[in-house]
């Protein structure tokens, strides 16, 4: 059974430093291992560690907890047998298309001429044959990433790492792209032996992968694993795959709380939790959608997207958003709002903030705790300052920054607080100036 695992995670941790000096837990007590003859997709929200996780796998970043190896060894660098494809392209502008797939043949040393004949070879067969001259900025996206592709496969990888890697194109070219990595890999025209996906969009991992593995956020570890016995090519429109992709919606949506009563809405513990990024226009706008025909109340989260025109990256902070305001629920890859976000979609603009400001101080430990100070300050004003310190001690410094604007906006639309900009202060409603 051992020689049919490729990349083995026992116990892996990861942890960084931030600017200020303190340890942000990204990964933790993972435990994965892809076999021989599999596609597994990766998900998760952000803060998650996806992307992390793949370049340790990769070689490209050092766990600091557990053990990670390739077909049983340790991995404590670059593995030969792995490559990687990027979302950001991650070629060379000034170097040709066949001089970007020649790099990493050139790095391990092989002749020239053997160079020249295996990047022919892989243009070729990636759907680039006579491209080789042209500069990157003169190709399109989907073809940029094609050469990424290429200069992946060229080095006949045993393991193929893809980060995101369809995600910077529009819908229709990620889609032929990775249908023909799915049909080099169903053809055997490839000899790698195993891919790993992470990726945020769930139909793509639905129809990609043989096993989808989730991850909770901050920090990443395995909550869910789907696996998918469906024979390539599948129909996104069939029975089985809708099934299924409703199936991963439901788990993406669920969210890491305490057990609490049937019907109850869980709410985060901690002032310093990272808040959904998200804004009011679109909370209201998916409120408003839920609300109306053909929906009613309740929606198909995969139907729901659809309608919204909006990416799932764009949509799970939202409904988390919504879920912890009391306004909806997630259930079975369904959204169903609450009597609460029914009364919401049709109350007028003042009603709708006064909710609004209710829920996020029962809700938002961070708003009350904004609140609260205000309250007890004799001039009804504090700074911004012991906030963000108190975010930073739990993620990066523009996370926490992040988090902390998302708070203002939504405690100032909930008239629960006001914010100065030019002096970095929050203070009560209608407090006059000094």
């Amino acid at each position: 059974m051992t020689e049919q695992i490729l990349i083995a995670l026992e116990g892996v941790g990861k942890t960084f430093t931030s600017a200020e000096g303190a340890p942000r837990r990204i990964l933790d007590k993972v435990d994965f291992a892809l076999q021989k003859g599999e596609i597994v997709a990766l998900l998760g929200k952000s803060g998650s560690g996806k992307s992390t996780l793949l370049r340790i796998m990769a070689g490209l970043v050092p766990a600091d907890g557990g053990r990670a190896s390739y077909r049983a060894r340790p991995i404590d660098g670059p593995a030969p047998g792995v490559a990687m494809v990027f979302q950001s392209f991650a070629l060379f502008p000034w170097l040709t298309v066949q001089q970007n797939v020649e790099l990493g043949l050139e790095a391990q040393g092989v002749p020239p001429a053997e160079r020249e004949q295996r990047a022919d070879a892989v243009l070729e067969m990636i759907g680039l044959a006579g491209f080789g001259g042209a500069l990157p900025r003169e190709l399109s996206g989907g073809m940029r990433q094609r050469v990424g592709i290429a200069r992946a496969l060229v080095t006949n990888p045993d393991v193929l790492l893809m980060d995101e890697a369809f995600s910077a194109l529009d819908v229709l070219t990620g889609e032929t792209l990775r249908n023909d990595i799915l049909d080099l890999w169903d053809s055997n025209q490839i000899p790698t032996r195993g891919i790993v996906v992470v990726s945020h969009n769930i139909e793509e991992a639905v129809m990609m992968a043989d096993r989808i593995i989730i991850l909770s956020s901050d920090p990443g570890r395995i909550v869910s694993e789907v696996a998918i016995n469906l024979p390539r090519p599948r129909d996104v429109d069939s029975p089985r795959v809708r099934a299924l992709v409703d199936q991963v919606y439901g788990l993406m949506t669920m969210r890491p709380a305490p057990l609490v009563a049937a019907g109850a809405v869980p709410a985060p513990v901690q002032p310093d939790y990272r808040l959904p990024d998200t804004d009011i226009d679109r909370i209201e706008a998916v409120l408003d959608l839920v609300a109306q025909p053909p929906f009613d109340g309740r929606a198909d989260l995969p139907k729901l997207a659809e309608e919204a025109e909006l990416p799932d990256e764009e949509l799970f902070p939202t409904y988390e958003a919504m879920g912890m305001l009391g306004l909806s629920q997630v259930e079975s890859g369904d959204i169903m709002l609450t009597p609460l976000g029914m009364r919401y979609a049709g109350a007028d603009q003042q009603e709708r903030q006064e909710i609004f400001g209710r829920q996020l101080l029962a809700n938002v430990p961070l708003a009350a705790l904004v609140r609260e100070r205000l309250t007890a300050d004799e001039s009804g004003t504090v700074s911004e300052q012991p906030f963000l310190e108190l975010l930073e001690e739990h993620m990066e410094s523009d996370e926490a920054k992040r988090t902390l604007e998302i708070a203002v906006e939504w405690g100032r639309y909930g008239e629960v607080y006001e914010y100065d900009y030019h002096l970095g202060r929050l203070k009560l409603p209608g407090l006059e100036p000094k």
